[in-house]
């Protein structure tokens, strides 16, 4: 039990220092530090990230960031496709799913370096001209268009599958789409984010009890250390630099997926028909 309480302190750790997409992590270490496969794996992470974002939502509705009814929208969106992601991952060899696992956490590690090496605040957005959900100078909340309902639905949609496939929270989905198409501080898109996370992770989790794939023995001690986590993390996250947390979130995160593609990678060898 000590060892799933420091593993899941260690996700909610780095979801607070690092962002929303801090939590794909969990899956890994999940699977490096208990030997849990990949299917095993993902709805303890899951419901792990799902409770820690939930905590930093309320935080963060407290301070006022966050944009709930777009949060509502966009959480609508993933908690659709969720169950699909689940009903995939049931049916993908968990292999295949350590590849894939692979690339979207170089993708992350990508993403993280390039932002941490630019504007401390948020990254430029690519293009020119007004983003689809632009908010107002009144009140701070969005002026709805069906283009920014389409553009926040999308990015939802995307996250939820991701969600149930892989069991991370998709925040590395839900941050940079916000970044890209709303005009909203990155406080608030990251609290706006983690909401989404909290909400979309209900519609997996569930799916993955439903189908019996929830090791709560794993799961409860792993997801009371994330809130731990979580809130020690948002404590010391004001005293710390920013970019250089980015910057080794970064390096940690292409560490770890350059592990999971090499032993995915031989195991596919050593079982690969003569």
């Amino acid at each position: 039990m000590s060892t799933m309480l420091a593993l899941g302190a260690t996700v909610g750790l780095i979801m607070a220092l690092t962002g929303a997409g801090g939590g794909i992590l969990a899956v890994p270490l999940l699977v490096f530090g208990t030997g849990l496969a990949m299917p095993a794996a993902a709805p303890v992470a899951l419901l792990a990230v799902g409770l820690a974002a939930a905590l930093g939502a309320v935080l963060g509705l407290g301070a006022g960031i966050v944009r709930y009814r777009a949060a509502f929208l966009i959480a609508a969106a993933g908690a659709a496709c969720a169950p699909l992601g689940v009903w995939l991952a049931g049916r993908v060899d968990g292999t295949w799913l350590g590849f894939l696992f692979a690339f979207v956490l170089f993708f992350v590690a990508l993403r993280a370096w390039r932002q941490a090496s630019a504007s401390p605040d948020r990254e430029p957005r690519a293009g020119a001209g007004a983003p689809p959900c632009v908010t107002s100078a009144a009140t701070g909340r969005f002026l709805w268009s069906m283009r920014c309902t389409r553009a926040l639905a999308g990015a939802g949609s995307l996250a939820g599958l991701l969600s149930g496939l892989l069991g991370v929270g998709g925040g590395f989905v839900v941050v940079p789409a916000m970044g890209r198409y709303t005009s909203l501080a990155m406080e608030s898109i990251v609290a706006t984010s983690l909401a989404v996370i909290a909400l979309v992770s209900v519609s997996g989790v569930a799916s993955s009890m439903v189908a019996g794939r929830l090791d709560w023995g794993v799961a409860l001690p792993f997801s009371a250390g994330a809130l731990a986590g979580m809130l020690a993390g948002r404590r010391a996250a004001a005293r710390l630099a920013g970019a250089w947390l980015q910057k080794g979130f970064a390096a940690v995160s292409a560490v770890v997926a350059a592990r999971m593609l090499f032993d995915a990678f031989a195991w596919r060898v050593s079982n690969f028909p003569t």
